[in-house]
């Protein structure tokens, strides 16, 4: 039974978006919804209707106005939404100007810059126009190899102003993983830093973006923006110009008014099995579903500030952005969140006051390890949600942030992905918070859990599918002219149903518990687990540093692999394996426990922190792993290959 760790007070519910919502719902719809469970239950019945009221209530500036919200809730994919509707992107996250701040930036040794919203509107005004003037037109792709900078929003936002589809990665990818992306979309303009830090070390860009312009032929002008030298000598990088030479002044933005579906962001698959699939998503879909998800399940008001840990090359980049549309204040930081120390992301919140503090599962796990205690050091009274994602927060990681960061906070553990840019499941702010779940599934998202059998179950484990339609899935991918890659990216298994491709359970009171990606679930003996459950079980193993886990085929079963990273001081001895074994066993079931538990220098992560089973399945497997510039530590994998010890 899962234990209650928090829950709002009544003054808190009724100061909050979702109450509000709620009651004009109510109102509305003669309806007499009192929590949560009422008016996502009347949200997935009522689609149509809840957008509508939607869009109201998150006064989307439109030019011209829908004539119906969808044309048909049983095409999936090809419901076609607020059709006739003319907006844009960029309008809508500038619709203040004023001397309140709307980006906080540190760099890991740089000192703090601020923009208001007035001064963001004017920088925005001025690349727009210099984009235009050398040609820039609706359609044409924009691209930033940035870090997670006040100019990276500024370029992106500038783009989309005029109609220019936004696509960036981060600067630690190298070069070919940029290629692999970039070189797919043929973009017209980059830009670029000449370098970045990370863990106090600087590092330079402009050699390798020397080396991808000359290879993507499209690209008909590079902005560089001076980041770790002043004046950066940018004389070999092809079509350059630097970011103070390319920018106009005294202007204003036209914004182009486009379709609903007129393409704004291209995202990409993580590409670990091959070429990175390229997402193609709508402005309008976006906005929307980023707004309900700011505004009704994050409580995001204007007098909040928010920050989340992310790259540009993760979703979350562009979810914080849209953040800018409520007239909330954005800290964007670039570096190592554990540099100088653990405490250098709480005491950036305890100085900029931040109120929604987001970052993944991983760095709760690292600030677990390192033994510190923000909520003892920093004063952190202006937090009032904590918002984690990127893999399965533990139980014990709840636990670690109410009895060391805050005990009155909102934990929102959310999951998602790329490919609908926001959640499934995510935070209710009027509803309590339970040790190890998902406060709840999203607002009109028809989401369940089915069994093997195709059913939808509860209180059972099976596979996260959405049932109907929503307005933030991919227009189509790029170059699939046929869309045959995008339907069997989702639709192959349950016609007219998105599969997602992750192991979940819905419970009885709608909490959501993630177990992992359903592609790299373990089936010994046919049973299925998912990876999460060890996971969770061995963060209690203090000999343990990190590890990954996979299902090895073996004499017509799968058997159960563990991969362990020992921390320094420690050796895996039998009796360490048996200690490993015994804790899962008791904590999970004989089923869990590994048939073999081996030593390894390091764990393989993508760049946006995420363990790659899949990968190194396939180098137990002597299969080719096609695209190692997706991982952030590629060269870890050669530890997987031809071990004999999985040989017998």
């Amino acid at each position: 039974m899962s234990r209650m760790l928090w829950q709002p007070s009544h003054e808190r519910i009724k100061n909050t978006n979702m109450y509000k919502f709620m009651n004009i719902i109510n109102e509305k719809y003669n309806k007499n919804f009192v929590d949560y469970s009422g008016i996502y239950n009347w949200s997935v019945e009522n689609i149509k209707e809840f957008w509508e009221t939607f869009w109201d209530f998150a006064q989307i500036i439109a030019a011209n106005p829908y004539t119906d919200v969808v044309d048909d809730l049983s095409k999936m994919p090809g419901a076609i939404w607020f059709t006739n509707s003319k907006l844009n992107f960029a309008e809508n996250l500038l619709r203040f100007r004023d001397d309140k701040t709307a980006l906080i930036f540190k760099g890991e040794n740089k000192d703090i810059v601020k923009l208001t919203y007035k001064e963001l509107y004017f920088q925005v005004a001025g690349i727009a126009k210099s984009l235009r003037e050398i040609g820039v037109q609706k359609g044409d792709r924009i691209v930033g190899f940035m870090p997670n900078m006040h100019y990276t929003i500024i370029a992106m936002l500038a783009g989309v102003s005029i109609g220019a589809v936004w696509s960036s990665c981060s600067p630690d990818f190298g070069i070919k993983g940029v290629l692999d992306r970039f070189g797919q979309i043929q973009p017209k303009v980059l830009f670029t830093c000449d370098g970045y830090e990370f863990k106090g070390k600087q590092f330079d860009s402009l050699d390798r973006i020397s080396n991808i312009v000359k290879q993507i032929p499209s690209i008909e002008k590079v902005v560089v923006i001076p980041y770790v030298k002043d004046n950066p000598d940018i004389k070999n990088v092809p079509n350059s110009i630097l970011y103070k030479d390319f920018i106009s002044s005294n202007t204003d933005i036209e914004f182009e008014q486009l379709p609903f579906k007129h393409p704004l962001y291209i995202m990409y698959s993580s590409g670990t099995t091959g070429l990175p699939k390229c997402m193609v998503q709508s402005a309008g879909g976006i906005l929307l579903h980023h707004m309900k998800e700011l505004l009704l399940h994050t409580d995001l008001k204007r007098e909040d500030t928010i920050f989340y840990y992310t790259t540009c090359g993760w979703m979350m980049w562009n979810w914080l952005t849209s953040s800018l549309s409520t007239g909330a204040t954005l800290v964007l930081f670039d570096g190592n969140p554990l540099h100088p120390d653990a405490g250098s992301l709480w005491e950036l919140a305890q100085n900029e006051k931040i109120t929604v503090f987001g970052t993944s599962a991983g760095y709760i796990a690292a600030l677990q390890s390192s033994g510190i205690k923000p909520g003892k050091i920093y004063d952190l009274s202006y937090l009032k949600t904590l918002l984690s994602t990127g893999s399965p927060l533990s139980p014990e990681g709840f636990d670690f942030i109410y009895n060391e960061i805050k005990e009155d906070l909102q934990l929102s553990s959310i999951s998602g992905g790329t490919d609908l840019n926001g959640c499934f499941a995510l935070g209710n702010p009027i509803g309590p918070v339970f040790s190890g779940e998902l406060q709840c599934r999203g607002l009109a998202m028809k989401v369940e859990a089915f069994n093997e059998k195709g059913e939808p179950v509860i209180n059972q484990k099976g596979e996260l599918v959405c049932t109907a339609p929503f307005p933030s899935m991919p227009i189509h991918f790029w170059n699939d002219p046929s869309n045959k890659k995008y339907h069997s990216a989702y639709f192959d298994v349950y016609p007219n149903i998105w599969r997602h491709g992750d192991f979940i359970e819905i419970n009885d009171h709608g909490g959501v518990i993630i177990y992992g990606r359903s592609d790299a679930t373990l089936n010994p003996g046919g049973v299925r687990i998912g990876t999460a459950d060890i996971y969770r079980i061995l963060e209690q193993v203090p000999e343990i540093e990190d590890s990954i886990v996979i299902g090895q085929e073996w004499q017509n079963d799968v058997r159960v692999v563990l991969f362990v990273k020992i921390k320094t001081g420690f050796d895996l001895t039998d009796g360490l394996k048996e200690k490993i074994k015994k804790i899962i066993r008791d904590s999970a079931s004989p089923r869990h426990v590994p048939a073999k538990i081996i030593q390894v220098p390091d764990i393989p992560y993508t760049l946006n922190m995420k363990k790659v089973e899949l990968a190194v399945k396939k180098m137990v497997h002597n299969e080719p792993v096609t695209n190692k510039d997706a991982l952030r530590n590629p060269e870890v994998l050669d530890y997987y290959a031809n071990i004999s010890e999985l040989c017998e």
